[in-house]
């Protein structure tokens, strides 16, 4: 849990990230400057498992790469660990753990226990320390089958859970996670979800997450940050985010017997499966006064209103013009 009072793990102030892309008009050169991060500001406290979520191209990458010191911020403070990453990117390296998805920080030819072990060298951890830490990785992770496997020959899911490994060797302070459970399976999904789950709970490691994978988010975090055209468009936690944003329901009907997709005023069934139908309901529409027009039109078996997911609420998020929101509160764009 967060420590109130504590000092921020991390703290943007109005960070600005642009680029300098080069084209032609005409037949003459330009250069334009692209913002992709415009003026994002936040804390993460010590011990939170906060989500930063975002459509493709929304500025997640970049916020990620500044904060770990792979990219200096164009404008605004940023601190992490209380440290400038871009100034103190090798004191920051032995306080922080990163993990991108789709790159490894292993040795491809070595043995899983040899990367692991010239991890320790990386960041100078004490003998005795890593092998008591690597006891523990390895019975929380269950990397003892594969642990002498050359990493090039390890599946999807074991590779990911020695990146995790040696991301976690050194005890750091801060995990930043760049899409972990990215093509893994459910059973692989579910091994990192638990392990991340009691990292946090146990050993008060803060955790940044960003993911597209939303089942990740809605069983991990407690409270999302969301960018979208390189500014914060919402802080804060999930069922806030359910109502802030106007999704629609789902109304599930089983009726007694096949029948034609079925119209209540404006409101239609928008799929048929035998005799259940699935209706669309505003948020705005009485389910109630619903429910009862179909019961004295229909011989209904079952029925049940479906809140939207999560998936739901951040595509109407994202989708057409809308304002951007912040703490459940609009903010101009």
């Amino acid at each position: 849990m967060a420590e109130t009072g504590a000092e921020p793990m991390i703290r943007a102030v109005d960070v600005v990230k642009s680029f300098t892309v080069r084209g032609r008009e005409g037949r003459r050169r330009a250069r334009t400057s692209l913002r992709a991060v415009d003026g994002v500001s936040f804390t993460v406290a010590p011990g939170e498992f906060v989500g930063y979520l975002g459509p493709n191209g929304a500025g997640k990458s970049t916020t990620i790469k500044m904060l770990t010191g792979i990219l200096t911020a164009s404008s605004g403070t940023l601190r992490v660990c209380g440290l400038d990453p871009s100034r103190r990117r090798t004191a920051l390296a032995r306080r922080i753990g990163v993990v991108f998805g789709q790159r490894t920080t292993l040795w491809w030819d070595l043995p899983l226990r040899d990367s692991l072990a010239l991890v320790r060298r990386l960041y100078r951890v004490d003998a005795a320390a890593h092998r008591e830490r690597l006891a523990e990785l390895t019975a929380l992770l269950e990397l003892e089958p594969f642990l002498h496997t050359p990493v090039r020959q390890l599946s999807l899911g074991q590779r990911m859970r020695g990146d995790l490994a040696a991301a976690l060797l050194h005890d750091p302070e801060l995990l930043v996670l760049d899409e972990p459970t990215i093509g893994l399976d459910v059973v692989s999904k579910t091994t990192v979800r638990d392990f991340l789950e009691r990292t946090n709970a146990e050993r008060g490691t803060t955790i940044l997450l960003t993911t597209h994978d939303l089942g990740d988010i809605e069983r991990l975090c407690r409270r999302v940050l969301i960018i979208d055209r390189g500014r914060l468009a919402y802080d804060g936690g999930l069922d806030e985010l359910r109502r802030t944003v106007d999704a629609d329901r789902t109304l599930v009907v089983e009726l007694a017997e096949p029948a034609p997709p079925i119209a209540l005023g404006g409101i239609a069934a928008e799929r048929v499966e035998g005799a259940r139908q699935w209706l669309r309901v505003p948020r705005g529409e009485n389910a109630a006064a619903l429910v009862a027009a179909l019961a004295q039109r229909h011989e209904v078996r079952d029925i049940s209103l479906r809140e939207a997911g999560i998936e739901d609420v951040l595509a109407g998020l994202y989708r057409g013009d809308h304002a951007y929101w912040c703490s459940g509160r609009p903010v101009a764009p």
